[in-house]
C-alpha cells in the first residue's frame, strides 16, 4: 500500500508518499480500505517531533479514516465485507489501509460521503468525551467555545446547540464569526478586536459561562477564570499559545470552579469504545437527520499531505481538512 511518511521530525515538507505492508488485522479488528482520512492538530504535531505517539500505536500519521471494510480479524461481529465504516485510529490512516478496533468504528450514514465521514470521528469523540462524559453540560446551560472555526470548534457548537446551551465562540476575523453564527453560535467574539472576557460578561450579564472548552492556553488559562460561572468547569484539550501562564487561584476557590484536561489518543480501547456506543446513541440520529453535519475546509490528495499540513498551520481553514485517498 501507499501511505505518507516523513524522515526526521520537522517541516511540512519532509512528508512523503511511500510504500508498504498492509498493515495486519488482530483479533477484534477490522481492516479498513481508506477513500478518505481527515488532518488533525496532533498529525502536525507528530510530524513536528513534539506529540509522540503511544508505544503501540501506528507510527504513520492519521488518527481518523472512512472507507470499506477490507477484512476482519477474530472475534468481529455486527460487520460485513464491503460496510461503509468511519473509524477513530491509533495512528495509520495516512495510507491505503488502516486496521482499527471495532469498538471505535461506525457506520457512516447514508446521507454523508466518504470525504465527510472522514472529519467525523477524531473531532466528534472528542467533544462529546469532554463536554458531556467529562463536563456534563446540560440544557439550559452555558458554553464558550474558543477556536470557533476549527475542526473541534465547529463540532462543538453544534453540539452544545443540538443539546439546548447557550452558545459563545471566539474566533479570529469578522468572516469567520458570521461562519459560527451560521452553525448555531449565539454569541461570537472576534478576539483580534475584542476582550472575551469583557464581551462575554457582558452577553451574561455578569454571570459568566458554565463550560468552557479551550484549545488556546496561555493567557487564556486566566483569563478563562475570569469570565467563569460559579461552579463552572473548564477544559483544556490543547495549549497553542503554550501552557504556562500566572494564574489567580483565589478565584477558582470562590468560583468553586473545575479545571481539568483530557487526552484522547492514550485512552484505553475500551473507554474509546464507550464513546462510541455513546456517539451512535445520542449524536448518529442527527447526522442522519442533517441536524449536525460536518464542514469540509478543502480536500487536498493523499499525496499532497504537505500542502495539507501547511494549509492547518495557516490556521485560515473552518471546519474539516481532508486527504483523499481514493478517488
Amino acid at each position: 500500500m501507499q501511505y505518507i511518511d516523513f524522515c526526521e521530525s520537522g517541516e511540512a515538507d519532509q512528508l512523503y508518499l511511500a510504500s508498504g505492508n498492509v498493515p495486519n488485522i488482530a483479533k477484534n479488528q477490522i481492516l479498513i480500505k481508506v477513500h478518505a482520512a481527515g488532518v488533525n492538530r496532533p498529525d502536525v504535531l507528530q510530524r513536528m517531533g513534539l506529540y509522540a505517539p503511544p508505544a503501540e500505536a501506528s507510527k504513520i500519521l492519521g488518527l481518523e479514516a472512512s472507507g470499506e471494510v477490507a477484512a476482519m480479524g477474530e472475534g468481529v461481529k455486527g460487520w460485513s465485507i464491503g460496510d461503509r465504516v468511519c473509524a477513530l485510529c491509533n495512528g495509520g490512516a495516512y495510507a491505503e489501509y488502516v486496521s482499527v478496533p471495532t469498538g471505535q468504528c461506525l457506520p457512516i450514514p447514508d446521507n454523508l460521503s466518504f470525504i465527510e465521514a472522514a472529519g467525523l470521528p477524531e473531532t466528534f469523540f472528542t467533544v462529546w468525551s469532554n463536554l458531556f462524559q467529562c463536563a456534563g453540560l446540560k440544557a439550559g446551560e452555558s458554553l464558550l467555545v474558543h477556536g470557533g472555526s476549527s475542526g473541534i470548534g465547529v463540532t462543538a457548537i453544534q453540539f452544545g446547540k443540538a443539546f439546548g446551551a447557550d452558545v459563545y465562540a471566539t474566533t479570529r476575523t469578522e468572516e469567520k464569526c458570521l461562519a459560527c453564527k451560521d452553525l448555531g453560535a449565539d454569541v461570537t467574539i472576534n478576539v483580534c478586536e475584542k476582550d472575551f472576557v469583557d464581551e462575554v460578561m457582558i452577553a451574561t450579564g455578569k454571570k459568566g459561562v458554565d463550560v468552557i472548552l479551550d484549545m488556546v492556553g496561555g493567557e487564556y488559562i486566566q483569563k478563562n477564570i475570569d469570565c467563569a460561572a460559579l461552579d463552572a468547569r473548564i477544559i483544556s484539550i490543547a495549549f497553542l499559545k503554550g501552557p504556562k501562564t500566572e494564574v489567580n487561584f483565589m478565584q477558582m476557590m470562590l468560583k468553586r470552579l473545575t479545571l481539568t484536561g483530557s487526552t484522547l489518543r492514550p485512552k484505553s480501547t475500551e473507554i474509546k469504545a464507550l464513546i462510541a456506543a455513546e456517539l451512535r446513541q445520542f449524536i448518529w440520529p442527527l447526522l442522519i437527520s442533517g441536524q449536525i453535519r460536518p464542514y469540509i475546509d478543502r480536500v487536498y490528495n493523499l499525496s499532497d499531505a504537505a500542502d495539507a499540513h501547511r494549509h492547518m498551520e495557516s490556521n485560515q481553514h473552518f471546519g474539516k481538512i481532508i486527504l483523499a485517498v481514493r478517488k
